[in-house]
């Protein structure tokens, strides 16, 4: 009962901006948001349109998961009730792992690349006989 009441809770104790583990959950935010100005650029010189069409929602999802984190985090610093719940990292936490596991199942189930395809010079083929043209 004591680990519901821990994650539950809706106004746990004050975490100060000079802890550490805050520091560090700020910084990751604020890269996973870097990440999806990265990954927007990385995806416009892509040449291959089945890994464009495939990273479509990547940024995006970066950008939001960083947004999200960094308003839980910044709640949790200034003692915001109900939004700093731990319930809400917890929350936060599967649904990234969720968005990584799907799309790592879809990237490996519908990516191909187009192999160039090779033409065989055969001397002979103009003088084999042809199919009739209607």
């Amino acid at each position: 009962m004591s680990f519901f009441s821990y994650v539950f809770w809706p106004r746990p104790p004050i975490v100060g901006y000079d802890n550490m583990k805050l520091q560090i959950l700020l910084l990751l935010c604020f890269l996973c948001i870097v990440v999806s100005f990265g990954i927007r650029h990385w995806r416009k010189r892509q040449q291959n349109p089945v890994t464009r069409k495939l990273s479509r929602s990547w940024a995006g999802a970066a950008l939001w998961f960083g947004i999200v984190g960094l308003v839980l985090a910044v709640s949790r610093a200034e003692d915001i009730s109900y939004v700093s719940m731990r319930f809400w990292w917890v929350l936060w936490a599967c649904a990234f792992a969720f968005y990584l596991y799907v799309q790592v199942r879809l990237f490996r189930a519908r990516h191909y690349e187009k192999l160039p395809a090779e033409s065989i010079d055969d001397p002979r083929q103009k003088y084999l006989p042809r199919k009739k043209k209607r």
